[in-house]
C-alpha cells in the first residue's frame, strides 16, 4: 500500500488513497488534522493528514510504502482525535517477482496469452498481451491493489471472457529509466526469488 508526501508541491500533507471515486461527488469531513474523503455512497476512499511532519516520522518524499510503524502512528493520531475508522490495511507488497509456470493461448484473442504465474504464496492467472511472454520466465507482477506510476489501480478483471488477477509489467509501465521502446514485458534475471518484493 502506497501513501504520498510531497511537501514542496502539495504542502505538509500525507495523502492516504484507499479507493476510486467520482472526484465530482466526494464529501470531505475534517476532524482535527484529518480530512476523511468519502464517495457518494459514504465509502471512505482516502484521508489527507495535514501538518503531517508533526504527526509522523517521514524519511522520504513522493510515493512511500505504508509500513507497520507508519500505520501505528496513523492509528495513534486517529485515537487522539476519537476517530474510530478501521485502519486494517493490507500491507503486503503489491509489486513482486513472479515465475511464469504455464502459458496457453487465449481462446478468443490471437494476441493474448493466459498465464499461470507463481508469486511465492499463491498462483495467479494473468492474461497478458506482450509478444515476448513465455514459460519459465521471472517477471514483475503488479498484484490486485497495486497502483502503477501512471495512477492506474490494478483490479480483478476479465479480458475477452477470461479472468485476470494482476498484471505482468513492462519496464515502461514501471516507469524505469531507459525503458526499451519496443513492446514487451520485463524479463528478470534468474537471481530473483519468486515472491520477493520488486523495488523500483
Amino acid at each position: 500500500m502506497d501513501v504520498f508526501y510531497n511537501p514542496k508541491g502539495v504542502g505538509d500533507v500525507l495523502i492516504v488513497p484507499l479507493g476510486d471515486g467520482n472526484r465530482y461527488k466526494v464529501k470531505h469531513d475534517t476532524i482535527g488534522d484529518i480530512t476523511r474523503i468519502t464517495d457518494e455512497n459514504g465509502k471512505v476512499i482516502g484521508y489527507n493528514i495535514f501538518q503531517a511532519s508533526k504527526h509522523f516520522e517521514l524519511e522520504s518524499t513522493g510515493k512511500t510504502t505504508m509500513t507497520k510503524e507508519l500505520l501505528n502512528q496513523l492509528k495513534q493520531l486517529f485515537n487522539k482525535n476519537n476517530l474510530a475508522d478501521s485502519l486494517e490495511f493490507d500491507l503486503s507488497p503489491k509489486f513482486v517477482v513472479g515465475y511464469v509456470k504455464n502459458k496457453s493461448p487465449h481462446e478468443d484473442a490471437d494476441k493474448l496469452s493466459v498465464c499461470q504465474v507463481d508469486v511465492g504464496n499463491e498462483m495467479l492467472q494473468i492474461v497478458c498481451g506482450a509478444p515476448n511472454i513465455d514459460e519459465d520466465q521471472k517477471v514483475v507482477v503488479a498484484k490486485v491493489g497495486a497502483i502503477m506510476p501512471s495512477g492506474l489501480k490494478i483490479k480483478p478483471t476479465e479480458l475477452r471472457g477470461v479472468p485476470s488477477n494482476g498484471m505482468i509489467c513492462s519496464q515502461k509501465e514501471l516507469g524505469l529509466p531507459d525503458a526499451p521502446l519496443e513492446k514487451g514485458i520485463y524479463v528478470l534475471q534468474d537471481t530473483y526469488e519468486r515472491g520477493e518484493p520488486f523495488i523500483f
